[in-house]
């Protein structure tokens, strides 16, 4: 039975039809962004029902590219098959979010205590071009709080991945994959945005002049806080979606 379709309307599904050349497997990745960015702005809340028909008919693609990315969602925790009824978004898995944020805090810090050996393994250019981005003047600060998202999980990526380890980067990247959903939330607040130009600041210096136990802390206590802020706004955001009618979530912002 057809509860809601949020899935279904709204700009944020307004996608042009595939044209019929383009391979399967991009469909199926365009509608799996697509689904998991509505989710992320909460156009579709936990507990809202859609089928693989109204997906299909409103994205002019097959339903086999949508049930490709209606069973990657499931895999990752966001979706649910429910039998003869459609498919439903499940609740944040807060549980699981916590520690995929724990092993974050092992990978990075271990990385951290490795930029800070002085290891020949080490990029040292990669270090340098986080400095151009991070240890700037206050009006020289980016204002654009998507860029700063981008450029936040980047700082953290590039860390890791300039301490020389490649399954070190590898598991990280798929960690970072998994939150990014729920992580982008820390930057929908000024306040937010003005404070990881601070504290990755502060990191980075520390790194920098080789203060590993110095480092260790300041990103300890800025994963920690962007922790606590994400799951904040979440709850605040979906109890604020979950208040507003299903038509108006339908037709976006």
């Amino acid at each position: 039975m057809r509860t809601r379709n949020a899935a279904t309307d709204g700009p944020s599904a307004a996608v042009a039809p595939a044209a019929s050349a383009a391979p399967r497997s991009s469909r199926a990745a365009d509608v799996y962004a697509l689904l998991k960015r509505d989710i992320a702005d909460f156009r579709l809340v936990p507990g809202d029902r859609f089928t693989e028909s109204e997906i299909s008919e409103r994205l002019g693609v097959s339903r086999t590219p949508v049930r490709q990315a209606l069973f990657r969602l499931q895999q990752e925790g966001f979706v649910e098959v429910l039998f003869r009824a459609g498919w439903r978004v499940l609740p944040f898995d807060f549980k699981q979010f916590e520690q995929l944020y724990d092993l974050r805090m092992v990978l990075e810090s271990e990385a951290v205590r490795r930029l800070c050996s002085g290891s020949p393994r080490i990029d040292r250019g990669a270090l340098d071009g986080l400095a151009d981005i991070w240890l700037v003047a206050a009006e020289a600060r980016c204002r654009d709080m998507a860029q700063v998202g981008l450029w936040d999980e980047a700082f953290h990526c590039t860390l890791v991945r300039a301490a020389g380890n490649d399954e070190m980067t590898r598991v990280h990247r798929e960690v970072t994959e998994r939150i990014r959903i729920i992580r982008r939330l820390d930057f929908t607040q000024r306040p937010r945005v003005e404070a990881t130009y601070d504290e990755h600041a502060r990191i980075l210096r520390a790194v920098l002049a080789q203060r590993a136990d110095e480092a260790c802390r300041l990103l300890s206590a800025h994963i920690a806080s962007s922790q606590a802020e994400v799951r904040k706004i979440t709850l605040h955001e979906v109890y604020l979606a979950r208040q507003a009618p299903a038509e108006a979530r339908r037709s976006g912002p």
